[in-house]
């Protein structure tokens, strides 16, 4: 036998094989997961805890403590408060905190707030540089004359227009 083609068989025996006898070798075995199949899965996990769908939610926004929300806009959301289980399904987007402000502020709860407050005083303390130039531009002049004196002028006039009426 030729030494060649016994190495060429070598080669192909340590390939998988996928079916049986007569199919074609194939390097790896792939396998075709679907989203659909996954979701059929998690329905009748939550149908087994019986939730329910609570109807007429526009949005849901989830805080997480690095000051990013999750969001989702018209969510399904499903509940089983005896099971204590709530599921949201639908698109999710990943935002910033800041990004979501003036809407979000009746949603957080006191620690979201002590987490904006030190957003905000980082944002602040590194912003602090530029206010600094910013501040130098858009500074007062100098007055010039002495407003208290003429205060006291006007008082006196007044004074005078009252004594003669």
């Amino acid at each position: 036998m030729n030494p060649e083609k016994l190495k060429k068989l070598q080669q192909q025996s340590a390939q998988v094989r996928i079916g049986g006898k007569g199919t074609p070798r194939r390097k790896k075995k792939i396998v075709h997961a679907t989203a659909a199949t996954d979701d059929k899965k998690l329905q009748s996990s939550l149908k087994k805890l019986s939730v329910n769908t609570i109807p007429g939610i526009e949005e849901v926004n989830m805080i997480k403590d690095d000051g990013t929300v999750i969001h989702f806009n018209n969510p399904k959301a499903q509940a089983s408060l005896a099971a204590n289980t709530f599921a949201i399904t639908g698109h999710a987007e990943s935002k910033q905190i800041t990004e979501m402000l003036p809407g979000i502020l009746s949603q957080l709860g006191p620690e979201g707030l002590t987490q904006l407050k030190r957003l905000a005083s980082s944002v602040a303390s590194s912003a602090g540089g530029t206010k600094m130039a910013i501040d130098e531009e858009d500074e007062v002049p100098e007055l010039v004359g002495n407003f208290d004196d003429a205060s006291k002028e006007e008082a006196a006039v007044s004074q005078d227009k009252k004594e003669s009426e």
